[in-house]
């Protein structure tokens, strides 16, 4: 009896260590900091996957409960309790980062606006919001944005341009300003007529920049040629581009 009393002792005691210890799988020394320690090096981790209607499904799911949802192909957490859950995509992303890709798109409206002016103006394209993906990081005011975060952001600028007098060899000339200053290749046409329907052009720049948070960018214009007047030619007809590409 005293050797059963003592089995029963050893076997109660090693189950009690399990029950507290730490799991591994694909290891026999998990990290003493974790409750499950999975080790592979040609395996992941594959959570429950289902519909929406499946995890709606799921009764009293506890805060933090992970499942990945395949009709919006995106990790998701209950970040409620139980009884309210309130279902959450989980981001992969930094705290104050923006994502790789993120863009801000603007067409025109202004029509009237003479841009083939003595001095440097700011192209007025920044008049109908197509989409902004990061309202953080891309703050408009009036015809210029700041970037908030340092990396590297593509820009792509188009003018469609039309003499709207009758004047002719105008030829208004384009260019990305940081914090004031010119950077990269500038945009020009030899020059437009308004006779025999040569009185509009267009004006296109590429360009990929490094830039430091919180730089102001503009897109300048001036005449290189004759004073006469020049308009963007239609609504919509003329667009700034930016992607965050690192």
């Amino acid at each position: 009896m005293v050797a059963i009393k003592k089995y029963l002792f050893i076997i109660l005691f090693v189950s009690s260590n399990i029950l507290i210890g730490q799991v591994g799988i694909g290891t026999v020394t998990p990290n003493f900091s974790s409750a499950l320690d999975i080790t592979s090096t040609d395996k992941g981790l594959l959570i429950p996957r289902m519909t929406t209607s499946q995890r709606n499904a799921i009764i009293s799911p506890a805060n933090g409960l992970f499942v990945y949802n395949t009709d919006s192909d995106e990790f998701q957490y209950n970040s409620n309790n139980p009884t309210t859950p309130i279902w959450r995509a989980l981001s992969l992303i930094p705290t104050g980062s923006a994502v790789a890709g993120s863009s801000l798109k603007y067409t025109n409206t202004d029509i009237t606006t003479n841009i083939n002016t003595a001095s440097l103006i700011n192209l007025p394209v920044f008049g109908t919001l197509r989409w902004n993906d990061n309202t953080s990081l891309y703050v408009v005011s009036g015809n210029q944005v700041t970037i908030t975060q340092a990396g590297r952001y593509e820009f792509i600028v188009n003018a469609s341009i039309a003499n709207t007098a009758a004047t002719d060899r105008n030829a208004p000339e384009m260019r990305i300003y940081v914090n004031g200053v010119a950077i990269g290749a500038y945009a020009s046409t030899g020059y437009i007529r308004s006779t025999n329907n040569h009185e509009q052009a267009s004006l296109h720049l590429r360009e990929v920049l490094e830039l430091n948070a919180n730089d102001i960018i503009t897109v300048k214009i001036r005449q290189s040629a004759n004073t006469g007047s020049v308009n963007l030619r239609n609504a919509g007809s003329s667009t700034f581009y930016v992607e965050k590409k690192l």
